[in-house]
């Protein structure tokens, strides 16, 4: 008998992933990409769209992973090192963070947080400016004129639900906002993209004012906390679901941090409601949408954050997730359309 031929490449990069994939029986020799590939793949990145490539890589010998844990890598430079801080806070796999270390370009960068973090930043300046109050803008008498704060009177101006975002109770409100979604938002994108941060965020965002308009009617709402709180909830369920797979140092008492950090904010944000109004007889803004901003996080955030390089189209969780979202929204508008008026609500007058 004649000696068998050495495995391929596909064969042993998969034996060096811990076996977490199997490999086919046909796909043991390296295949060239064909020309429409190339195209699909430049697709699929312009579109943000998520394939499973890191299985394709293995499995058409494109790369090999290195035996070693990262931690265990020497003489990295400081980006390196970051890529995988990063890489070891978010993932809970070691094949995850092999792959994610060796894929990553910073090509694009985290641009959307921190678009929105700087807009939010110079709105804050503006009005700062405008009202010449910094501390506690919110309750300055002509606060609530702004039109990109979400006002009860004014709820059929769709934009409001998505604008009040860039109006901030004062700099108390932005500088914990600001910190958080910076710390935790920016290396989520580094991972995941800014699409599928982006839609986590703002659907928090959308899912924090609809749930002041349902639950607490006569109350304006400002601040990002929404989208925040969906960052940050999703981030943290995804720690606790996989415990023993993240490797990140002192995750426990970073988790206490992170969760007496909401609560604090929270906290100050229930004191506010509930303290008397400088603009009387409307109220102070709503903590309510801190809580949306949660309800997002633990349902479509998880699934996010569970499904690295892989299409979330394909999860039959994800599109449970976005019809109960769906069937919310489209509650909410119908709420917000006839509710008002057969409840006889006595709102307070538009600012």
């Amino acid at each position: 008998m004649g000696e068998h031929p050495s495995p391929g490449p596909a064969v042993a990069a998969c034996a060096e992933a811990e076996r977490i994939e199997e490999l086919e029986p046909e796909a043991e020799e390296r295949l060239p990409a064909a020309p429409e590939d190339h195209w699909k793949v430049l697709f699929d990145k312009m579109s943000n769209k998520r394939s499973n490539s890191f299985r394709q890589a293995i499995l058409q010998g494109n790369r090999r992973l290195s035996s070693k844990a990262l931690l265990e890598e020497k003489g990295l430079s400081l980006s390196q090192r970051l890529i995988r801080h990063v890489a070891y806070e978010t993932l809970p796999r070691e094949i995850d963070r092999k792959w994610y270390y060796d894929s990553y370009t910073c090509c694009p960068p985290p641009w959307f947080m921190i678009t929105i973090t700087l807009l939010e930043v110079a709105f804050f300046l503006y009005n700062g400016v405008s009202l010449d109050q910094f501390v506690l803008q919110v309750t300055h008498p002509h606060y609530l004129k702004n039109s990109l704060v979400y006002h009860p009177q004014l709820r059929a101006q769709a934009w409001r639900y998505l604008t009040y975002i860039f109006m901030h109770a004062g700099i108390e409100h932005l500088g914990l906002n600001v910190v958080l979604q910076l710390l935790v938002g920016v290396p989520l994108e580094m991972v995941h993209g800014a699409t599928r941060i982006g839609l986590v965020y703002v659907t928090g965002v959308v899912a924090g004012s609809l749930a002041v308009s349902v639950a607490d009617m006569t109350a304006p709402v400002v601040g990002s906390s929404g989208g925040v709180y969906a960052l940050i909830s999703a981030h943290l369920a995804n720690i606790v679901m996989n415990w023993s797979g993240m490797k990140c140092q002192f995750k426990l008492l970073r988790m206490a941090v992170a969760l007496i950090c909401m609560s604090m904010e929270f906290g100050r944000a229930v004191w506010l409601r509930c303290h008397p109004s400088a603009y009387p007889p409307c109220p102070h803004p709503s903590f309510v949408a801190h809580l949306g901003g949660v309800a997002v996080g633990i349902t479509l955030g998880v699934v996010v954050l569970r499904n690295y390089e892989q299409r979330l189209q394909d999860q039959t969780l994800w599109w449970i997730f976005v019809a109960m979202y769906t069937i919310f929204v489209l509650f909410a508008v119908f709420w917000n359309i006839f509710a008002y008026t057969l409840l006889d609500l006595k709102l307070p007058p538009p600012p």
